[in-house]
């Protein structure tokens, strides 16, 4: 029974990978889809959340090797996957973190990992584009896909904290507002390249999306990112259209401030009625245990995945909170691989995207570059590099290097 079980898997497996190989943009497509309805939510019961990322991560693996294979593989020597393999190797040489195996290191290496594995694939223009396409229409697809799930019971689209409601269903509204954000950087890029008026509503639909799951820091960046995109130079954003831009959000602003008693079940309005400014995930009683693990190994850290372990799962904290996560990919970074693994990391993401976007035109340049920026910010306070948010977020950022450097080539 068994081994018919495995052999019904592989042969589902080979034609999923014909299938992919065959048909490369819908694949792309129904990957960042799939991604963005975070189905290590609605199928956690069934299969456990840590168990579906992971698999989600594979399979994220597992199509940037078929892609490879079939457009080809490039050299790229800034990867920030090149650091997680320094950490998992000082991780061998120094001890693994109590309670850490090699084997679920290796697969917290490969979940690290896998994101930025699409900077090693040429990918040509028609697959970029499905990227970028897929990134913008993705919130919006998950906020149909988790109404559906409403309609037919099986979970709730908004959630219920503090009296206010979040969009995105029990727990997901961080993610749904990570992919918001990510769309946000994709259409700005679009408006100051080569606007199309479908491109500006599209812009305000992801806002509302991330305005209604009530995440204040990735609305806070996105705001921020969209300002400055409107003092850069670009020669499809003329004046008239900066101004229209700026008369929009100042309107919406305005009934906002005018309504705001009537819209304090919006999570950013109502706590920002209830003076509630921070800390609204305990982190104050996370970080100082994490803090304690790196004093331990400060130099090089516990070996990737440690962090997992840093506060137990049956732990009274655990239980206060309901994580074990370390809302600061720094912390963990410097748990996992020390002043040394965590320096590294950060700077090979630097470099990664400086390298990356230098054949970019001007504005395209600085919103890639302004977007790493906000991610460095939102990190500080979020586990962004863990989360399935961020397979989308350098994937993208992966199709839009390439375009530059199909540019450069392409120049004489």
């Amino acid at each position: 029974m068994i081994a018919l079980d495995v052999s019904l898997a592989t042969i589902l497996l080979l034609c999923l990978g014909g299938l992919t190989a065959w048909f490369p943009i819908a694949a792309i497509i129904s990957w960042v889809l799939l991604l963005e309805t975070s189905p290590e939510l609605w199928l956690a019961n069934a299969f456990g959340r840590e168990a579906v990322t992971g698999i989600l991560k594979a399979a994220g693996l597992v199509l940037a090797v078929i892609l490879g294979l079939r457009a080809g593989f490039k050299r790229d020597r800034y990867n920030p996957a090149f650091a997680f393999l320094f950490m998992f190797t000082i991780g061998l040489a120094h001890g693994f973190y109590p309670g850490l195996s090699l084997l679920e290191s290796l697969r917290s290496l490969i979940g690290s990992a896998s994101p930025f594995v699409f900077g090693f694939i040429k990918l040509p223009a028609s697959w970029r584009r499905a990227v970028a396409r897929a990134v913008i229409y993705g919130p919006i697809f998950a906020v149909a896909f988790w109404a559906a799930l409403s309609l037919a019971g099986q979970a709730p689209i908004f959630s219920v904290e503090q009296g206010t409601l979040r969009l995105g269903g029990p727990g997901e509204p961080p993610f749904l507002a990570g992919f918001a954000l990510v769309a946000i950087y994709a259409l700005l890029l679009e408006v100051l390249r080569q606007p199309k008026p479908a491109d500006f509503g599209l812009l305000a639909v992801n806002f509302m999306i991330l305005l209604l799951t009530g995440a204040r820091a990735p609305l806070f960046l996105a705001v921020a990112l969209m300002f400055l995109a409107l003092l850069m130079p670009a020669p499809g954003l003329n004046a008239f259209r900066r101004i229209m831009i700026l008369a929009g959000a100042g309107a919406v602003v305005s009934i906002g401030i005018i309504f705001a008693g009537h819209l304090s079940f919006i999570r950013v309005v109502g706590l920002a009625q209830l003076g509630e400014a921070s800390d609204l995930s305990n982190r104050n009683l996370v970080w100082p245990v994490f803090e304690q693990a790196i004093a331990a190994s400060p130099w090089f850290g516990w070996g990737v995945g440690a962090a997992k372990f840093v506060v137990p799962l049956g732990s009274p904290l655990v239980g206060l909170i309901g994580t074990n996560a370390a809302h600061n990919e720094y912390l963990r970074m410097a748990v996992e691989g020390g002043a040394v693994g965590a320096t590294l990391l950060m700077g090979l993401i630097a470099l990664w995207v400086w390298r990356g976007s230098a054949g970019l035109p001007t504005p395209s340049r600085l919103i890639l570059r302004l977007s790493l920026l906000a991610f460095a910010l939102h990190s500080a306070t979020d586990n962004t590099l863990i989360a399935t948010t961020s397979s989308v977020l350098f994937m993208w950022m992966a199709a839009t290097f390439a375009t530059g450097e199909e540019a450069a080539r392409a120049a004489p």
